[in-house]
């Protein structure tokens, strides 16, 4: 495994992030457990979840999990970079109470404390904002925030889904109060298909120091060989690969994807993980393995190295947005 530093700080964490997303919904504890067993001799150490991870009434369910799995002992937690995120209601659908989701300093507070509860430890080293909050001003956010670093809580923050603008207002709301770091990561939507991030996301990451991590670098599995598994009968696309593939131009364009990768023996999947592995700014993309076996595909893209035809090839069938501001000015 290759690692490499977050962002600006001192903290090495491994190219390839384990994403936890499915267990609970897809991936039961036990399989859950072996998974995160077998990315840790792999040499996987940075993990993510969220408090919301597990849906539903299941919300934080995921957490459990996870804080099951540490439970075990052998050095998981102290080998493992935990990152967690907060913003999402979790309380039981319908039954919203205000106050308990979001930015402001009261549900920051009451969402560390269940997420450690959860997770059965006693600091969250990456805790990330899910999503903007409009209604709540930075000050205030990076005030509770200061408190849980005070506290041994929490150890550095990110975001994920944020514009590049709300980067830059955090950073250099940060910058003037004094004393805080600020954001270190952005979580965003990054891949070969929807490449929008590099117009203003990623420069934005760059210049304040954030590593990127994309989550959905296959795109919710376009980008895996889905043609070629929807002709040899597997599972059926749903949400946004239907989409894609009921599209003419969509779908002509995944096909030049899986012929070009046909013609030099490369696999879709691991493939477009590689591809983020060369780009400009990102520590590593997110994997979220239902099964071992889709694990052991993700680590191969780790030593996989892509040829600058290749990389030239691909720009031609996915081209990026351009530099902002050109992109959209002229």
């Amino acid at each position: 495994m290759e690692y490499t530093q977050l962002g600006r700080t001192g903290l090495k964490v491994s190219r390839l992030v384990l994403g936890t997303m499915n267990f609970g919904p897809q991936t039961d504890e036990a399989d859950s457990h072996t998974i995160m067993d077998a990315a840790l001799d792999a040499g996987i150490n940075f993990f993510d979840t969220a408090n919301v991870y597990g849906w539903g009434e299941n919300k934080g369910r995921t957490e459990s999990i996870i804080g099951n799995w540490f439970a075990k002992g052998g050095e998981r937690r102290d080998k493992v970079v935990l990152a967690t995120k907060v913003y999402a209601n979790m309380g039981a659908e319908g039954d919203a109470w205000p106050n308990h989701d979001k930015l402001s300093a009261v549900n920051i507070r009451r969402a560390v404390d269940a997420s450690l509860k959860r997770l059965r430890t006693d600091h969250i080293d990456v805790y990330q904002f899910h999503h903007i909050d409009r209604a709540t001003p930075f000050e205030e956010i990076w005030q509770a925030v200061d408190v849980l670093v005070q506290q041994g809580k929490i150890l550095y923050v990110g975001s994920s889904n944020f514009p590049g603008y709300k980067i830059a207002q955090a950073n250099e709301t940060a910058a003037r109060r004094g004393g805080t770091i600020g954001l270190v990561s952005e979580q965003c939507l990054y891949n070969l298909a929807e490449r929008r991030a590099e117009m203003e996301v990623v420069p934005a990451a760059q210049e304040y120091g954030l590593g990127v991590i994309p989550w959905s670098p296959l795109h919710g599995g376009l980008l895996g060989g889905v043609i070629r598994k929807e002709a040899e009968g597997g599972r059926r696309s749903s949400g946004r690969a239907a989409d894609a593939l009921a599209d003419p131009v969509r779908r002509a364009q995944l096909q030049a994807y899986e012929d070009l990768l046909d013609k030099h023996g490369l696999e879709p999947g691991e493939t477009a993980l590689a591809w983020l592995l060369t780009r400009p700014g990102v520590t590593g993309p997110i994997v979220g393995p239902r099964t071992a076996e889709q694990l052991g595909s993700a680590l191969r893209a780790v030593e996989l190295e892509l040829s600058e035809e290749l990389l030239a090839a691909l720009d031609e069938i996915f081209p990026g947005p351009g530099p902002s501001p050109e992109a959209f000015a002229w």
